[in-house]
């Protein structure tokens, strides 16, 4: 994560309850979480079996930490799923690499399966979870709109986004902050990893 969430909660005053976390990769901000006696919950999303398995390593014994091996999206359907074996899987997406390919050639995709996906607002998150931190490899927006009834009782989100097409049909950083405009959300700070693609912090209007 390229924002630092420490000095986001001091600077906006957050009080998180619970955590929504799609992606969750190998748990790395798991640690961070625990520092913050607010966050009675967690939940982590996380599609790719071998880096789930090593996210339920990490949290195994918590009460507090639900784990779910499914990627998110618009709807219920199935898609293809792009692997890379590279970089310890960070760069696996629902979307079909694109400048991806030519910014970090030596990230290869070496795999393709086919994979079945869900929308968020079928788990029914409560209103005990009101901060989302969500790094999907360009498929945000879907997420979100597969969220219209989850982010009613959102407060903070933290997301990747693009500038640039790193993933063929990718949502830029614009159409992320029209959709989540419509919700009330404004994007309050925002850092780049070059030129294409970064993390963007959003808050509710009150």
């Amino acid at each position: 994560m390229l924002l630092d969430y420490e000095e986001l909660v001091k600077k906006y005053n957050m009080n998180v309850t619970g955590v929504i976390h799609i992606g969750g990769h190998h748990g790395s901000e798991y640690d961070l979480y625990k520092k913050y006696d607010s966050i009675k919950h967690i939940l982590f999303f996380e599609p790719d079996l071998d880096s789930y398995k090593i996210l339920c390593d990490k949290v195994k014994g918590d009460d507090k930490v639900v784990t779910v091996n499914r990627a998110l999206g618009p709807f219920r359907g199935k898609t293809t799923f792009y692997r890379s074996k590279d970089n310890l899987g960070q760069s696996n997406s629902l979307m079909k690499p694109d400048l991806h390919a030519r910014q970090y050639p030596h990230i290869v995709f070496n795999e393709e399966i086919e994979i079945s996906f869900d929308h968020l607002d079928r788990y029914e998150p409560s209103k005990k979870f009101n901060l989302i931190n969500i790094d999907v490899q360009g498929f945000e927006l879907n997420v979100f709109i597969g969220a219209k009834k989850t982010l009613k009782n959102i407060d903070y989100i933290i997301a990747e986004v693009n500038r640039d097409e790193l993933y063929e049909n990718c949502a830029r950083v614009e159409e992320l902050d029209a959709y989540l405009g419509l919700y009330g959300f404004e994007r309050k700070e925002t850092s780049w990893d070059g030129m294409s693609w970064g993390d963007a912090f959003y808050v509710k209007k009150s």
